[in-house]
């Protein structure tokens, strides 16, 4: 591991206490590198899904979504709690969850099982994932975070490559229920690992708990991305009034917890983060960027099965070089920023991104597969080249005080936008798909399904387009933070 850290330890700047790094960044790559398996793992697995529980994609999806917005009800509450318990409570309680989670998956007879499954998973990733980053920002110098910070990259990125793949060849020669099986022991080695090697990092000052704050940050993530969500299902769209009541409820929710954070004197999300300018512009790039992934993630490996007709396994292995790539240049990006900042990363980086989601809403059904490996190869590139260099630059704006408020900040909107992006891209997908069917005289002539899917894939990227060079803009205006060794 490329830490670069004495001895394998670090000193931290705010209490001065030695840690030793590597055991600690082991037992949470390990937790995190299955946490993050699973969250993909079931993409290649939807169409089966659909088939095996007699459903639709828009209901189907919701074992994404569903485990996003699980991730966003949560997270927020993580600064809290990591001022009330212990790292080692944390993370011993993190991945109980995920096994209990994992287990109850592979048993799972139904939809519904399958979905409460999720959920558990969901809540031991939203402990895990905030802990993950305060920990590292409270062993690690901010000199030589880049170099961490790529490391958890790796696993970010390779472990939802990964799994698609190896979920493709679990269907090609199992049932879906083994891609949880087979994930249950590296779980249970992830939380042994956390038991040995896991020092206590964070002080435990247990403030008051204003239930008031954790009912509003409840209903206002959860109302817009239930909200948002629902758009993708039945009739009505976006137009459904139930799903303009919860996008409402959602958005003056989240206003009056916001105005409530800044009249407390200890508020349960400090949003006084948000005077740092380079953790909001890294916010903001880091929120699209998930956009991006996640719709990109859920479109693709769709299109391969229905619109070009390919395996499972054939679907998998297109996707596994790009996201491979992306794991393996993380830990690189990240010596490279904290050798030349953010600016000459990000930008070329959404430079990038923009290019191949343009070609990406182009696709055809003649659209050959090396087209669409070297597509996703060059995608996975400028993402890397965005993701942690402004992740990183942001949380090293803020004071040690406000590490665990950015995490949790950092995290919520990061799963947040991921459950939107999705949410949103099936929802555009579906509209393009019947607009096509619409327009054609035998819309129940098989030949015509591969063709109104892609045109509705063709849709779900012009989406992601359009977020990208939003993203672009904003990424002008970063500047590399100063940081004292």
């Amino acid at each position: 591991m490329d830490v670069s850290v004495s001895a394998s330890a670090a000193e931290s700047q705010s209490t001065g206490k030695t840690y030793k790094v590597v055991p600690i960044l082991v037992a949470f790559l390990i937790s995190g590198f299955i946490g993050l398996f699973s969250e993909t793992a079931l993409n290649i697995a939807i169409t089966e899904l659909i088939q095996v529980f007699q459903t639709n994609a828009a209901t189907i999806q919701w074992l994404t979504t569903g485990y996003l917005l699980t991730l966003g009800i949560l997270v927020p509450v993580s600064g809290l709690l990591l001022q009330w318990f212990t790292t080692r409570q944390l993370f011993i309680t993190s991945l109980c969850l995920s096994i209990i989670g994992t287990l109850i998956a592979a048993l799972a007879p139904s939809f519904e099982i399958l979905m409460i499954a999720r959920v558990f998973q969901a809540m031991g990733t939203a402990l895990l994932l905030p802990l993950m980053f305060n920990t590292i920002l409270v062993i690690i110098p901010p000199e030589k975070r880049g170099g961490a910070m790529g490391m958890i990259g790796l696993v970010i990125m390779f472990a939802p490559a990964v799994g698609p793949t190896f979920s493709g060849f679990v269907l090609e020669n199992l049932t879906w229920n083994w891609i949880f099986w087979l994930s249950l022991p590296f779980l249970v080695i992830g939380l042994l690992a956390g038991i040995f090697f896991l020092e206590n990092v964070s002080e435990v000052t247990k403030p008051k708990i204003d239930i008031l704050s954790i009912i509003l940050s409840t209903i206002g993530f959860g109302g817009i991305v239930f909200g948002f969500s629902s758009a993708g299902e039945g009739s009505g769209g976006w137009s459904n009034p139930e799903v303009i009541a919860f996008i409402a409820a959602g958005a003056i929710s989240l206003l009056l917890f916001s105005i409530r954070q800044f009249k407390m004197e200890h508020p349960m999300i400090n949003l006084r983060a948000f005077r740092y300018p380079m953790f909001t512009i890294g916010l903001i790039l880091v929120f699209i960027c998930m956009m991006v992934i996640l719709s990109s993630m859920l479109l693709l490996p769709m299109y391969l099965q229905r619109g070009l007709v390919v395996s499972a396994v054939i679907a998998g292995l297109v996707l596994l070089p790009g996201g491979i790539l992306n794991g393996l240049l993380s830990p690189v990006m990240g010596r490279l920023f904290d050798k030349y900042g953010p600016k000459w990363l990000v930008i070329p980086g959404l430079v990038i991104v923009s290019v191949v989601l343009w070609f990406f809403s182009t696709i055809t059904t003649e659209t050959s597969i090396a087209l669409i490996v070297t597509l996703h190869i060059a995608l996975m590139i400028g993402v890397s080249m965005v993701m942690m260099p402004a992740q990183t630059n942001g949380l090293n704006q803020l004071p040690p005080q406000y590490y665990p408020d950015g995490t949790a900040i950092m995290n919520t909107l990061q799963q947040v936008s991921g459950a939107i992006g999705t949410a949103v891209a099936v929802s555009i997908l579906s509209a393009g798909e019947n607009r096509y069917l619409q327009s054609v005289s035998n819309p129940d002539d098989p030949s015509h399904g591969p063709v109104a899917f892609t045109a509705g894939v063709q849709d779900g990227f012009i989406f992601a387009l359009i977020a990208a060079v939003i993203a672009l803009i904003v990424a002008f205006f970063i500047k590399r933070v100063k940081v004292s060794s």
